[in-house]
This record gives structure tokens, C-alpha cells and sequence, in this order.
């Protein structure tokens, strides 16, 4: 099942973080007078965006078991009969504290020993390519048009996966959480981003683009994944009710070489793609 939707602006300034917006302007610890101001801004350049352009997400649910530290996507359909794809994930090196565990994204998918399939979602949000550009060529004109950009990827991500979990997927169809439940992430599954601590190689945006079609949605990747538009967001969603995120650590040769192998890739490329984890 591959989805796209098309919001309205109007439709996510509710799901915007604005922590995030302030913080990306150094203003995250000023007081009210700074943020208010923004604030203002941002709203009037909002209202300007609305009706002109949109965001867009594209997803699928698949069938899914782990094997390892991978995720064995089962693609159905007449384009894919039968066919498997294997998602690879990196092992958290050290964890926080004494007695937990070394998580993978890989455990909170049903394994293939089980005989049963479970269901991992894989996602990507844009916002139309113009829109970062629209802006008048000042330095505070554009930062504002780039910031309002990166957060309006980010809450198509946050409005596309409620509606995920209330009705496609369908596994939390009476959940009703307030807009600052929803940033505090208290909903049931996680939704982890690509770039982010427990998932760095953005070349898996290329089996994330094979699996759902980026490009129907405008999304550009570059030689290294990283998406164009810059605001864009892509990653997976997982429903398990212990799911929960984690930071990686520094990755050592051992896990490289077997993420290498596991990736399809050689170990040079891998290591470029995971420069800053090692």
C-alpha cells in the first residue's frame, strides 16, 4: 500500500514545533519580547504561503519480519510478486546505563523465527521545491523562508503519522492527544528519521525511494541520499509498544565491515557514510 497526500499550510501551522523554530534562530532562552516578534513574522509569512503552495507525503505499509539487525520488507503487487527487499541497521554501541540492552531498530520487528509477519511503515515529506526559494534576497528573508520550510516538513511528518496511526495503519484508532502530547511523542510506536542518531547513513534513502517513490513527491536525492528540497524528512514507522529511540555511539570496525557487507556496499563507502559515527 503506497499513499500520498497533499496538505494545506493552514492545515499543519496547529502541528508546527515551534521549539525548534525558535532554537534555530538562537532565540530558544531569550525572553517573551524576541520570540513574540518572530512569532509575528513567521505568522504573517505563513498566511503569504497558504493557498500558494503545499507540503506533500508519500508512505507505505509493508509486511515485514526481522532477520538480525535487518528488516526483510516483503513487496507485494504485480510490480514486485514475492519479492523481499532487506533494510540493514546499525546496533547501539554503549548503552546508557549498566543493565540495558544494545537496541537496533531490528528488535521491535516481529523475526522471521516467529512464522508470523508483522508491519513496518516507510515514509518521506517535502514541501513544493519553490517554496524555500520564495523570499526577498536578504539574509533574515531567507533564513525565515528556510526555517518556516524545515518545520513545515517536519509537521507534515507529525500530521501524516497520526493519520497513520488512527486510520491506515489503523492501530490507534481512538487515540486523541493534545498538539503538545503529539511533540512530546507520547503516541504509541516511534516514527525515527533518517540522519537522526539511530539511523545517520542517508544512503538509505535510496531503499527508502525504491520502496515508495520519492520522486513522485519532488524529492531529489543526492549522490550521498541527502534529499532535495533541504526540507524534507524521510524515515520509518514502527508500532511496537516498547519501541523507543537511541543514540547509536561511535560505530567500530567490526559493525562497519558488517554493515558493509550487509548494505551491498564497499567498506570505504560505508565508511564515508558513516563518518561521524566512528
Amino acid at each position: 500500500m503506497i499513499q500520498q497526500i497533499t496538505y494545506d499550510i493552514s492545515t499543519l501551522v496547529p502541528y508546527v514545533n515551534w521549539i525548534y523554530f525558535y532554537y534555530a534562530w538562537g532565540v530558544g532562552n531569550q525572553g517573551s519580547v524576541e520570540r513574540e516578534k518572530l512569532r509575528q513574522e513567521a505568522d504573517q509569512r505563513l498566511s503569504y504561503l497558504d493557498g500558494k503552495y503545499h507540503t506533500h507525503a508519500v508512505f507505505g505499509l509493508f509486511k515485514a519480519n526481522s532477520d538480525g539487525d535487518d528488516v526483510v520488507v516483503w513487496r507485494e503487487g504485480k510490480d514486485h510478486p514475492d519479492a523481499s527487499m532487506r533494510i540493514p541497521f546499525l546496533r547501539q554501541q554503549h548503552p546508557v546505563g549498566s543493565e540495558e540492552l544494545n537496541l537496533c531498530l531490528s528488535d521491535f520487528i516481529r523475526p522471521l523465527s516467529s512464522g508470523q509477519t508483522d508491519t513496518i511503515g516507510v515514509f518521506a515529506t517535502t514541501v513544493d521545491h519553490a517554496l524555500e526559494s520564495d523570499t526577498e534576497d536578504d539574509p533574515f528573508s531567507r533564513m525565515m523562508a528556510q526555517t518556516l520550510a524545515d518545520r513545515l516538513a517536519e509537521a507534515t511528518a507529525e500530521r501524516m503519522h497520526e493519520e497513520v496511526r488512527q486510520h491506515y495503519w489503523g492501530y490507534a484508532p481512538d487515540e486523541h492527544l493534545s498538539m503538545q502530547q503529539l511533540h512530546a511523542e507520547a503516541f504509541q510506536g516511534i516514527r525515527p528519521a533518517i540522519g537522526y542518531p539511530s539511523l545517520p547513513d542517508t544512503s538509505i534513502n535510496f531503499i527508502i525511494s525504491d520502496l515508495i517513490g520519492m520522486k513522485d513527491i519532488g524529492i531529489r536525492l543526492t549522490e550521498s541520499g541527502m534529499m532535495m528540497p533541504h526540507a524534507s524528512v524521510s524515515g520509518f514507522m514502527i508500532a511496537h509498544p516498547q519501541a523507543r529511540y537511541f543514540n547509536l555511539g561511535k560505530i567500530g570496525e567490526d559493525q562497519l565491515h558488517d554493515y558493509s557487507l550487509r548494505r551491498g556496499i564497499p567498506v570505504e563507502l560505508a565508511r564515508r557514510f558513516l563518518a561521524s559515527h566512528l
